[in-house]
């Protein structure tokens, strides 16, 4: 399941080509799906990826996909997509941090902006 991830401002910031691993435009390896959790090669979890929306720890959308539903915060024109670079190779999965309760899910954006998700 290829989706590319579009922040507030409809930047294409992240992609899977593979419905599993998550990397910047740049080859940068920096996440992965398990189930409908996204977490950090660290073991961090960042948050969820749920009717085509990624949803942060508090509910707020962080990103929106091609195939985000109509439930969440008005989406922005989408920027053309940078071209990809190659690939870095995934970074060995850590001990993952138990999962937090998911809340419900807000019709805003988060204050984390683009490739900072990832990186908290």
């Amino acid at each position: 399941m290829e989706l590319t991830f579009y922040d507030n401002e409809g930047r294409a910031v992240a992609y899977t080509e593979d419905g599993l691993h998550i990397y910047l435009f740049d080859g940068t390896s920096v996440a992965y799906i398990e189930g409908n959790s996204i977490y950090t090669y660290s073991g961090k979890h960042l948050g969820w990826l749920e009717d085509g929306w990624v949803m942060e720890h508090s509910g707020k959308c962080v990103f929106f996909t091609e195939t985000s539903s109509a439930y969440g915060p008005i989406k922005p024109i989408k920027h053309i997509k940078p071209i990809k670079n190659i690939k870095q190779i995934n970074p060995i999965k850590s001990i993952k941090e138990i999962q937090p309760f998911k809340p419900v899910r807000q019709l805003l954006w988060s204050d984390f902006s683009g490739e900072e998700f990832f990186y908290q």
